[in-house]
């Protein structure tokens, strides 16, 4: 950057830094690689950032057109607050279900979007909802990192060409065979398929619409637990009502046996016959 822009400059950047935090500026630095590399790192982010991004032929170009910008998109997607228009709520009711992913693998494509689409707010809406739905989908079909990483990647560089995402073919769209594994993912042994933060994240979404967006959770702790247990003890309620062990066994894990508790409420609960548990959750 030429000498008499450099002081300026380095407040730009400061200020940013002092606005994300330091970690997140870092991972900040993560996503726009990806976003130009669309692949796991092969080498230390310093290396692929000279040999990939290509807007740092021109320091000041950088700045300008790529930081400032994917630094705004950044805070409005990591803290669920694209602002100042009539669909800010319903986007950034998307924005928080994807961050309680365990994952943030669909940040790149977003970083891309946003920085493209920002004073298109219906564009948006439109956008980060198809994205949640693909980010969810990718969760409950258990893809890997790496299908991951390729199939946001593909969105991205749909996003940076300008692709319709509406399409049936775009890597933004599940296909019917995706959506019917879904389903059939969603009727099988969600509790036992899944790692405690991804069923919440499940539990929580589905419960979310179901009731119209009218269950909220704001308890430091939720867990997803059985109804009937796991391992009902000897003469109980609910050997009565299941006594074939095999018909007991399908339907322990499954969705319809599960409930969003705080771990307060769950410890006084524990393995007792149904009335006695309903009680306590309620």
């Amino acid at each position: 950057i030429p000498e008499a822009q450099r002081s300026a400059y380095t407040t730009r950047w400061e200020d940013i830094e002092e606005d994300l935090a330091r970690e997140a500026f870092s991972e900040l630095f993560s996503h726009i690689r990806m976003v130009y590399r669309k692949s796991k790192p092969k080498g230390t982010l310093i290396k692929e950032f000279k040999e990939h991004v290509t807007a740092l032929a021109s320091p000041v170009g950088f700045m300008d057109k790529l930081l400032e910008p994917m630094a705004r998109a950044f805070q409005e997607i990591t803290d669920a607050a694209y602002d100042g228009t009539a669909t800010s709520k319903q986007v950034n009711e998307h924005l928080k279900w994807l961050n309680r992913l365990e994952f943030n693998d669909w940040v790149p494509p977003a970083l891309a979007y946003f920085t493209r689409h920002s004073g298109n707010p219906e564009r948006i809406l439109q956008f980060v909802q198809d994205l949640e739905r693909l980010a969810y989908a990718l969760l409950i079909m258990g893809r890997s990192i790496n299908v991951r990483i390729d199939r946001f990647s593909r969105v991205t560089g749909e996003v940076e060409i300008g692709a319709d995402l509406s399409d049936p073919q775009s890597a933004l769209q599940l296909t019917v065979k995706e959506r019917g594994e879904v389903s059939a993912e969603l009727d099988g042994a969600v509790y036992e398929n899944y790692a405690p933060r991804a069923r919440t994240a499940i539990a929580l979404r589905l419960d979310s619409l179901l009731s119209g967006g009218g269950a909220t959770y704001d308890y430091p702790v939720i867990s997803v637990e059985h109804v009937m247990p796991q391992t009902p003890k000897a003469g109980s309620e609910w050997l009565n009502a299941f006594p074939d062990a095999v018909e007991r066994a399908s339907w322990t894990h499954r969705l319809g046996n599960l409930a969003l508790l705080t771990r307060r409420k769950n410890s006084a609960a524990w393995n007792y016959d149904f009335p006695v548990k309903k009680t306590a959750y309620f």
